[in-house]
């Protein structure tokens, strides 16, 4: 397909998993081979974004590409209306297909993902306030493409986005292979997609994994500012995961196996 590429593994019922921002689909690797047992586990990851070929993803409207493969991957294989895990901007673009398609969506596990990620910017932020910003990182993002990838910014992506050591190694080997092409685009729609509006109309039950630290705000205000910003969606469970950055299922995978376990039921 043009915007994605699509692993299966294991047997039983279907979920799909979808990765972040310049994360590839080794994202998931700390629950597949348990997931595997019981279910037949769809692996997405994005073009450009694991090293390989980004195809379609040199164009702008990379987010709704997504979705329309994910739409013909859910319609194309019959699998109904599945059950979706994602992380990041994977969990954006979760929320975007059950609001264009409700069929194809059970329900959503959205690990660490608002409607809008300007809220984490400025409470008042629109989408059309961040555009300069958003321009500025892509195009910082995308003059780093073709040249050996700075050491210090895969560290600061490390740090921003995960606890612990290993975490952060991980992160940033990933960070170095994604095309900054991709991810400087992607980031832009990300930023100026503001799905507040349209949470109303999502009828699928959404479950928000939410990680917290002390340093970070602590518990109580982390987690009203997210219920605050998912106030619109009709069906909606917040569950907050201490002593965690971003990547929650790096920095605590076993309450993120549970919760994950919990979630598929």
């Amino acid at each position: 397909m043009a915007h994605i590429s699509v692993q299966v593994v294991g047997q039983g019922s279907s979920v799909i998993l979808i990765p972040g921002l310049s994360s590839p689909r080794a994202t998931w690797d700390g629950v597949v081979p348990a997931l595997a047992k019981n279910h037949r586990v769809y692996l997405v990851q994005v073009n450009g974004f694991g090293g390989d070929d980004p195809r379609g993803n040199l164009q702008p409207g990379i987010l709704d590409g997504i979705v329309d493969d994910l739409h013909t991957l859910i319609t194309g294989a019959k699998l109904g209306a599945v059950p979706l895990v994602g992380h990041s901007m994977g969990g954006l673009v979760s929320l975007m297909l059950a609001r264009a398609h409700p069929e194809d969506v059970q329900k959503a596990l959205i690990v660490d993902a608002l409607p809008f990620i300007g809220a984490i910017f400025a409470p008042a932020a629109t989408a059309e306030m961040l555009k300069p910003q958003a321009e500025m990182m892509r195009n910082q993002m995308a003059s780093l493409y073709g040249k050996p990838f700075p050491d210090a910014v895969g560290q600061m992506i490390a740090q921003q986005n995960a606890l612990k050591p290993a975490s952060r190694a991980t992160l940033a080997g990933w960070s170095a292979k994604a095309d900054m092409r991709v991810s400087g685009q992607a980031l832009y729609e990300d930023m100026t997609t503001d799905l507040r509006p349209e949470l109303a109309k999502i009828a699928a039950p959404i479950t928000v994994l939410v990680p917290w630290t002390d340093a970070r705000g602590g518990e109580a205000s982390v987690l009203g500012m997210y219920r605050a910003q998912y106030a619109g969606a009709p069906k909606v469970t917040i569950q907050g995961v201490g002593d965690s950055g971003h990547f929650i299922m790096l920095d605590q995978p076993e309450i993120f196996a549970r919760r994950l376990a919990e979630f598929l039921g």
